[in-house]
C-alpha cells in the first residue's frame, strides 16, 4: 500500500500529461515526409525501446535502423522540434492530476518529476499547464545519459527529495519504469495509458494501478 508516503516522484508523459499520442503524430509525419505518404510505424520491439529514451536518442536509434532523413542528428533535431511544438499546442493534463497534486501538497508530501523528456521541455510544459509549482525539482534521463531501464534518474530524484525509499512512491505509466522502480525498492503506482505496453503485467507488479477510466483521485480512498 502507498498510504502515509512522504515523497512522490512523477513521470511526466502519460502520467501527468496526456502526451503519448505524440508518437502517432510523429509516425504520421514520417510517413508523409519520408515514405511517399505510406504509413510508417516501427516494430513493437522498436516502439517499446524508444518509449523510455529521450526524443533525440529515439530518433538516432530509428535512423540507425531505417536510414531515413539526411542524418541521425538532423532526424533528432526534427523530432525535438516537433515535440516542442506538440507540447506547446496539443499537450493536456490527464484528468484529476491537479486535484491530486493539490492534495499531496496539503499533506506536505515532497514532489519532483523524473522524465525521459529533456528538462527544458518538462519545465516548459508543466509551467504552461500550471502545475510546475507543485514540484521542487525536475530530472531528465538526458541529464545522466541513461534511460528508465536503469535506476539512476530515480535515485537522483530520491536524493533530492531526501525521503526514505520505503516512504516514497514513483508514479509511472511505463512497464519498464515500474520494473526498475520495484528493483530498487520504491513503492509504485502504475497508470494506464492506451499508447503503452504491458498493462496486465503492471497490474500484477505495481503497488497500485490506475486503470482505464480512472484517475489518480482513486488513490485518495487508499489513504494517500
Amino acid at each position: 500500500m502507498i498510504n502515509k508516503i512522504k515523497g512522490a516522484i512523477f513521470d511526466m508523459d502519460g502520467t501527468l500529461v496526456d502526451s503519448l499520442i505524440f508518437w502517432e503524430y510523429l509516425w504520421d509525419h514520417f510517413g508523409k515526409t519520408f515514405f511517399d505518404g505510406e504509413k510508417f510505424h516501427p516494430t513493437d520491439e522498436e516502439d517499446k525501446a524508444i518509449r523510455t529514451m529521450t526524443i533525440g536518442d529515439a530518433m538516432r536509434y530509428l535512423y540507425s535502423i531505417y536510414r531515413f532523413g539526411e542524418s541521425a542528428d538532423k532526424l533528432a533535431q526534427l523530432g525535438t522540434d516537433m515535440l516542442g511544438e506538440f507540447y506547446e499546442e496539443r499537450a493536456k493534463l490527464k484528468c484529476g492530476v491537479t486535484e491530486f497534486l493539490e492534495h499531496c501538497k496539503n499533506r506536505n508530501i515532497k514532489m519532483c518529476v523524473a522524465s525521459a523528456s529533456e528538462k527544458e521541455y518538462v519545465k516548459s510544459v508543466l509551467s504552461h499547464l500550471g502545475i510546475d509549482k507543485y514540484f521542487s525539482g525536475f530530472f531528465s534521463c538526458s541529464e545522466i545519459g541513461k534511460g528508465k531501464d536503469e535506476p539512476d534518474v530515480y535515485l537522483l530524484a530520491l536524493e533530492h527529495l531526501g525521503t526514505k525509499k520505503e516512504e516514497t512512491c514513483i508514479f509511472e505509466d511505463s512497464l519498464t519504469a515500474i520494473k526498475t522502480a520495484k528493483k530498487i525498492g520504491i513503492k509504485t503506482v502504475a497508470i494506464y495509458d492506451k499508447y503503452n505496453y504491458g498493462q496486465e503485467e503492471m497490474k500484477k507488479i505495481a503497488d497500485e494501478y490506475v486503470d482505464d477510466g480512472e484517475t489518480l483521485l482513486k488513490l485518495l480512498d487508499k489513504g494517500v
